[in-house]
């Protein structure tokens, strides 16, 4: 069975099933979710644990030995395997299917399975069949920009705080796309005790700023026509020295698979099919992209950074702004 990262609690306080397998790339999403099996786990008896790398020579065969033994003291054994979504070959496919068969819910064993997200054709295999029908599976996809203050708001209420909704804003423009972050800022915000519900003052004077912005943060807010965030993101990315080429290059790499979407999760796919019927062809953008490359190195006049910041308004749905290109050809004799 599969099951959503939020309702993974109350699944856990009704059942507990032989496998369970978290995929994701939210590194604090699928350690929490692991946590929370574990915890359950133990309280129905399963009070050792060992942990599996699976890297370098590893041989599955070796969970089959450990599920075999256990100390003297523990009635019975979590078997905690952190595997790279490449190692799931052959040998991992039969030695899964084969561990599966031969330990029922209830048994002396139990497996936990953590890994990074897993490419369709994976999730279309034998070994996760046998999982998905043995056991659960938890998909946990990154939080997107719209989803950070649903998240804060119910991350806060945990831990006993309210905030206001400019508050929360807040704090989700302080720490997006770093839920680790955002989670030690909320932990702050508990130990200072601040008058409830939190004003978006008292937020803004007990934050750290936290954002960790990429040059792939910038292309999304791109693709979402987000122009406010498109600014910001740039100059903060200008103002912490990041290099002008790794944006042009994540941006080219994005233009060249444009409308390649099959592998991503559905609501990030639709905006990329959104975003490939709105440029419908990429030509024209990469020909800007080479123009400010050209710029970048000095063989053009102009400033790089201000023909990016247009032409990525532009591709946001601004289509006032004027582009480079065009620029360039009004002042340049013919």
């Amino acid at each position: 069975m599969q099951i959503k990262n939020e309702e993974i609690s109350t699944h856990l306080k009704s059942r507990l099933l032989p496998i369970y397998l978290i995929s994701g790339d939210e590194t604090l999403l699928v350690e929490e979710a692991c946590d929370a099996i574990i915890a359950a786990a133990g309280a129905k008896g399963y009070t050792e644990r060992s942990i599996h790398h699976v890297e370098g020579t590893y041989k599955w065969r070796e969970l089959v030995h450990d599920s075999a033994s256990r100390s003297l003291f523990a009635e019975k054994k979590i078997l905690d395997v952190r595997v790279p979504g490449k190692k799931f070959d052959r040998e991992a496919s039969d030695s899964l299917r084969s561990w599966i068969e031969e330990n029922p819910a209830g048994g002396v064993a139990m497996m936990l399975i953590r890994t990074v997200r897993l490419e369709p054709r994976q999730r279309a295999s034998a070994w996760f069949k046998a999982i998905d029908k043995a056991g659960a599976i938890s998909l946990i996809w990154p939080l997107s920009y719209k989803q950070l203050p649903r998240w804060l708001n119910h991350r806060m209420k945990e831990q006993g705080l309210t905030a206001g909704a400019d508050a929360v804003q807040y704090l989700c423009d302080k720490v997006e796309g770093n839920l680790l972050a955002a989670s030690q800022e909320i932990h702050k915000l508990v130990l200072q005790d601040l008058p409830s519900p939190i004003s978006a003052e008292a937020m803004a004077a007990s934050l750290d700023d936290s954002s960790r912005f990429t040059s792939f943060d910038l292309i999304d807010a791109t693709m979402e026509c987000d122009r406010v965030r498109v600014v910001h993101i740039l100059e903060v990315l200008r103002q912490e020295g990041a290099a002008l080429f790794a944006i042009m290059g994540a941006l080219t790499a994005q233009m060249r698979r444009l409308g390649d979407s099959q592998r991503l999760p559905p609501a990030r796919r639709r905006i990329v099919q959104d975003f490939a019927r709105r440029i419908k062809d990429p030509l024209p953008v990469l020909a800007e992209c080479a123009l400010i490359d050209q710029q970048g190195k000095g063989q053009k006049t102009g400033d790089p950074w201000v023909s990016l910041e247009k032409l990525l308004l532009r591709l946001a749905g601004a289509r006032t702004v004027s582009l480079a290109s065009q620029d360039y050809a009004r002042l340049v004799p013919r």
